[in-house]
């Protein structure tokens, strides 16, 4: 990517400004959010900006919930630039891209990707941190570009289909968040007596705990494979609840 190349960013939650702070060190980043105060976003060497302007700069990146993504797909578009590039941060892939390639210019490229760290595991270093790639329609020249400079921040990055994606991620990461609200729905907390399995455990709980209901509903509703991914963990639960019981 070229280091003059001004990167806008349409939502400074917690995820936009961890990608704010991270990418002001080698860019100009500008960022809209309606209720973003100036002077956080220009603590962390940002320039706070309207929609407009940030839908301008050469590369857009969409961190806003995926059930608000359409919307703001629709906001952007009048004003990105003929060669442009957008890029989503969403947690599932295949109703992001389709939803790009329906409503984004045919001369603006597009790039899906799932970050797959936050503000907690990578607060101090994005160093071995994992981020999945989906080129959907991109320049291979540009996409190259890009995974070069991710590769040379630290990152790890997994290139596959939006498709591929969401069946493991179903897994990976909708099942973990789905265990993690049921241990919260029963109230589990630490104990004196407890064992090293019952401790990670709560890891899972004080990770999704840190994360909104939004995000933890989006990628339920808006993953195709999460539903029979919890049924095959529910039928399991029973089957084990029968034989024991």
């Amino acid at each position: 990517m070229n280091m003059d190349c001004t990167i806008g960013i349409v939502g400074f939650g917690r995820f936009g400004k961890l990608a704010a702070r991270y990418l002001a060190v080698d860019f100009p980043v500008r960022v809209y959010d309606p209720v973003a105060a100036i002077q956080d976003v220009a603590s962390i060497g940002a320039e706070s900006v309207s929609l407009e302007a940030a839908s301008r700069c050469k590369v857009v990146i969409l961190a806003v919930p995926i059930s608000c993504l359409q919307r703001v797909l629709d906001q952007v578009r009048p004003h990105l630039t003929p060669d442009g590039l957008v890029v989503d941060v969403c947690s599932v892939k295949e109703y992001p891209v389709r939803w790009m390639q329906e409503l984004l210019p045919p001369s603006v490229a597009i790039l899906a990707t799932h970050p797959m760290f936050g503000p907690d595991s990578a607060a101090e270093s994005m160093q071995g941190r994992k981020i999945v790639l989906c080129p959907v329609r991109i320049a291979p020249a540009s996409f190259k570009a890009v995974q070069s400079y991710l590769i040379a921040r630290g990152l790890a990055v997994i290139e596959t289909t939006p498709s591929e994606h969401d069946r493991q991620i179903a897994v990976s990461l909708a099942l973990t968040h789905f265990i993690g609200r049921s241990l919260a729905g029963i109230g589990a907390k630490p104990q004196d007596i407890d064992t090293e399995g019952y401790q990670r455990l709560l890891h899972i709980l004080d990770v999704v705990e840190n994360d909104t209901w939004q995000l933890f509903e989006d990628m339920h509703r808006f993953n195709p494979y999460a539903l029979e991914a919890r049924r095959r963990f529910m039928e399991a639960m029973q089957d084990i609840e029968r034989r024991i019981g």
